[in-house]
């Protein structure tokens, strides 16, 4: 099992970025971090990198039930996304999946949650 979902879109970077964000809107998550990978490869090591961004995102109640299972759960939150631009020209949105990263902490009470949660990111990804 990967541990990343992911689908190449024949769109814009822009575009991509703007039918992710509706995307998350309609299984409850919201945008909470940006990181722009090209811009900080640029600024930290002076290399030029492709587009490529990192979005944090969160779905309040169920990072609220998983933070009352496991409290330090926080250290793999939030869900990230990434959007890239693939040498081909496309553009790749990845989420990571949550029922592979949840293995590795052990908790079986988080089963549940993970798989509610993995099944929205495979249909925010689904309808790119």
């Amino acid at each position: 099992m990967n541990y990343y979902i992911a689908k190449t879109l024949d769109i814009s970077f822009e575009k991509a970025e703007s039918r992710l964000a509706e995307s998350l809107k309609t299984e409850g998550f919201g945008i909470v971090s940006e990181i722009n990978m090209q811009a900080k490869l640029k600024e930290k090591l002076n290399v030029d990198f492709r587009r490529y961004k990192i979005l944090g995102t969160c779905n309040p109640a169920f990072a609220h039930k998983a933070l009352q299972l496991e409290d330090k759960i926080g250290t793999m939150l939030p869900c990230n996304f990434i959007i890239q631009e693939t040498a081909d020209g496309g553009v790749e949105v990845a989420a990571i999946n949550p029922g592979v990263s949840m293995q590795a902490v052990g908790n079986s009470k988080l089963e549940e949650i993970a798989a509610t949660v993995q099944a929205k990111l495979e249909n925010i990804i689904k309808i790119l």
